[in-house]
């Protein structure tokens, strides 16, 4: 274990050994843990609040980040919502352990932003526990769908009924980076009547490789929008497991104009790497016209 000073926070990596070295830099970011925090300032912009909820399906309590749109409390509309994971890391550098995705900072420039965004905190330590839909022989986990359930059945009523959105499937996208990535798309395609639209960043199908099987038997609806993205140098896989279940999508006949995959060069596996794209991909998902992006 190796600690070490880094925007204020002390970070301790867990480095994973393995013969097949491909897993080495995804497991260090996934094991990043809080050890404790010094003074970081918030950065959180003031159109963000925060809320604790009970997760009954989880045996816990979690924070849950909104983000509402510049005209929220000046209109009578309602609004889309895009739910994402790793709450901690999306809003303030005070949260985050590796920087943050200044998703608060980017969509206060935008002069027409109508979408509520949702962030669910990950639960640190379990966080493989909670990311992943398949338990995997050596680092466990599987507990995906439950979290899912939580996300469904408690955070999402509760935001229909606190918050003026659109709560019909159309309206609804959920995005994430790493498992995030992994849990983004397995959620499009398990809950198609819930999300249909997905950001995939850097996603960990290394992990739970039985997300090839699934995407390959699950009838995807044609209303189904997937961006996807990974950087050259996060690892050896990456791009070709990208590459992997795009060629797949397209095999099963989901629509080319429904699916961006981008590969940057140089990209790495972090939160500026995610933060760098996430205009982009947060404008290609929520225009209903993908041709004209």
């Amino acid at each position: 274990m190796n600690c070490i000073l880094d925007n204020n926070y002390i970070l301790c990596t867990f480095v994973l050994t393995e013969i097949d070295m491909k897993k080495t830099l995804l497991l260090r970011i996934i094991f990043l843990c809080i050890v404790t925090s010094f003074n970081a300032q918030s950065t959180a912009s003031k159109h963000v609040e925060t809320f604790k909820i009970e997760a009954p399906q989880l045996g816990t309590h979690k924070t849950i980040w909104v983000y509402t749109p510049k005209s929220y409390h000046t209109s009578k509309q309602s609004y889309p919502v895009m739910y994402m994971f790793d709450a901690q890391n999306l809003f303030d550098a005070e949260t985050s352990y590796v920087g943050e995705w200044k998703v608060d900072e980017y969509l206060d420039t935008l002069k027409d932003n109508d979408v509520i965004i949702i962030g669910i905190e990950h639960g640190n330590e379990k966080r493989i526990e909670e990311l992943t839909p398949y338990p995997h022989e050596k680092y466990g986990g599987g507990k995906g769908d439950t979290f899912m359930q939580f996300i469904i059945n408690t955070v999402k009523p509760h935001i229909d009924i606190t918050y003026r959105t659109k709560p019909e499937v159309e309206h609804t996208s959920i995005f994430g980076s790493s498992l995030g990535g992994l849990m983004a798309f397995y959620a499009t395609l398990k809950y198609p009547g819930t999300f249909s639209k997905a950001g995939v960043f850097s996603p960990a199908f290394w992990i739970n490789e039985s997300i090839y099987e699934l995407a390959s038997t699950t009838d995807i609806p044609n209303t189904s929008k997937f961006y996807f993205l990974a950087g050259s140098k996060e690892s050896e896989t990456m791009v070709p497991d990208q590459e992997k279940m795009v060629a797949l999508l397209l095999k099963k006949g989901v629509d080319p104009n429904h699916i961006q995959s981008k590969v940057i060069e140089g990209g790495t596996h972090n939160e500026a790497f995610w933060s760098s794209n996430f205009p982009k991909a947060f404008q290609w998902l929520m225009t209903s016209n993908s041709k004209n992006n």
